[in-house]
């Protein structure tokens, strides 16, 4: 433990991040689909002499504005502030790795909040060339903060063998270009930039659905319907990114899809497959809605349609968003970090899975009256379970443990610490790193979350640092 631990009760700190991150990217890709959706229907209403388009344009691009520039930028800053607290070493780990990255995306992101806000403002007062020019300014500057954060999202998954060759040993910087361009680099920015184009469609359908049909009907379906064929491309080609993408992840990874189909009449039917039906469900849905309320009927299609078509995206967004990070498990770094933030070199064999794992912890605390079994069992379960399960609601441990006995954890917990080849949880739980008190101490904690009462539980004194310590940083 490295750093203090964030308890967040009932939902994890992993649902704080996920619920900013699922608002975040609906209102992040919106900026950059929009950001295209812009120049290029003012394009077409200056070849076309259409100023009631550009009236409606210049509506557009103020909630544009204020829904990227203000709740967008918010949103990012939580993001950082939540995956701080929630996975720090895994977060110190991208900024020190991509230092030159996050610089260059900052300087993108400038350009791009600068290029907007003088986009919408300069309406009218300068020339319609000009004006487009600010529109394109815009639309390369947000596409590149995308290309450069879709590197670094994907590097978590695939970090690719050649930085892994270097991870560990202070030379990781000497290989930042194929980190950044990793093994699903590409197939990942193509599925991202199709989900951009959709959202602005779906956005645009939202700003436009407020236009009177009666008194605007040829205005109104020309924008919704031509705003509704952006929907195109996204539906069109986005089954061919996510081939080329699963193509992509490691074979390990791809097993848990696999899993998930070869036991859905089983009962097993993992989460990252479940996750992806919903995607394909709600998918077809917008698709379904699009079609026969905004294209069959423009004048009708009214905000309540568009609302519902922007719901399903937020479920498609956030459905999309978990299985990707389902699809990481159980690293948080692919190959190089677990979920928990213990690194794969600390963790490979079993002499070093035996090494004390709380000696050197900043964190614990040394007072002789708390150094007992029962704080030495909860260190150990902030430190290496808490990350992904809470104590009493989501992947709560009082419902997974509710049939075992003490015997039963303790079996259940030299499983994890052995991490066979052919145990089933390598695929989706890191191994359990620490001392045998260590580890019986975890499994007396884990127990006594079962009663009602907490303090009930035995506290017999367990030395802390039992077992060969461990450097600082091999965690």
């Amino acid at each position: 433990m490295n750093y203090p631990f964030w308890d967040v009760p009932h939902i994890g700190s992993g649902w704080v991040i996920g619920l900013i991150a699922i608002y975040h990217v609906m209102i992040s890709h919106f900026a950059v689909g929009g950001g295209l959706y812009l120049p290029v229907a003012e394009r077409k209403a200056l070849r076309e002499g259409r100023r009631d388009w550009m009236e409606k344009l210049r509506a557009h691009s103020k909630f544009f504005l204020i829904l990227t520039g203000v709740f967008g930028a918010v949103s990012g800053v939580g993001i950082w502030f939540a995956i701080g607290l929630a996975n720090p070493e895994a977060t110190s780990l991208l900024i020190h790795n991509f230092v030159f990255a996050w610089a260059m995306e900052w300087v993108f992101f400038i350009i791009e909040l600068s290029a907007a806000a003088v986009y919408y403002y300069t309406w009218g007062r300068v020339s319609d060339e000009l004006h487009l020019k600010v529109g394109w300014l815009y639309a390369i500057a947000s596409f590149f903060t995308l290309f450069i954060i879709n590197g670094i999202l994907a590097f978590m998954l695939t970090p690719g063998d050649s930085w892994l060759a270097v991870a560990n040993t202070g030379r990781e910087a000497s290989h930042f270009w194929q980190a950044l361009f990793n093994p699903t680099f590409w197939p990942n920015l193509l599925m991202r930039t199709l989900v951009c184009i959709s959202l602005a469609s779906i956005w645009a359908l939202v700003s436009y659905s407020r236009i009177d049909g009666d008194k605007f009907p040829e205005l109104k379906t020309e924008l919704i319907r031509w705003s509704a064929k952006w929907l195109i491309p996204s539906f069109a080609l986005l089954p061919v990114a996510l081939g080329w993408y699963l193509w992509a992840v490691p074979e390990s990874q791809r097993a848990l899809l696999s899993l998930g189909v070869n036991t859905i009449g089983t009962g097993a039917f993992t989460q990252v497959t479940r996750t992806a039906l919903i995607i394909i469900m709600t998918s077809a849905t917008i698709v379904g809605v699009v079609y026969f309320f905004a294209w069959r009927l423009p004048r009708e299609f009214a905000f309540g349609h568009a609302c519902a078509v922007l719901m399903l995206g937020l479920m498609a967004t956030a459905s999309g968003e978990y299985a990707r990070e389902m699809l990481r498990k159980p690293y948080v770094i692919g190959r190089h970090m677990y979920s928990n933030g213990v690194r794969v070199p600390r963790a490979d064999t079993a002499e070093k899975r035996g090494q004390s794992f709380l000696a050197h912890s900043l964190w614990i605390s040394r007072r002789p009256d708390t150094e007992s079994a029962k704080a030495i069992g909860e260190a150990m379960f902030r430190s290496q379970c808490a990350s992904c399960h809470t104590r009493d609601v989501y992947r709560s441990m009082k419902n997974l443990l509710a049939e075992r006995n003490r015997e039963a954890i303790g079996s259940f917990l030299n499983l994890l610490h052995d991490y066979s080849t052919n145990s089933t949880y390598r695929a989706y739980m890191p191994p359990l790193v620490g001392t045998t008190n260590e580890i019986r101490a975890l499994g007396d904690y884990l127990a006594a979350l079962k009663t009602t009462n907490l303090s009930s539980a035995a506290t017999t004194s367990v030395p802390a640092t039992s077992g060969k310590p461990v450097a600082q940083n091999e965690r």
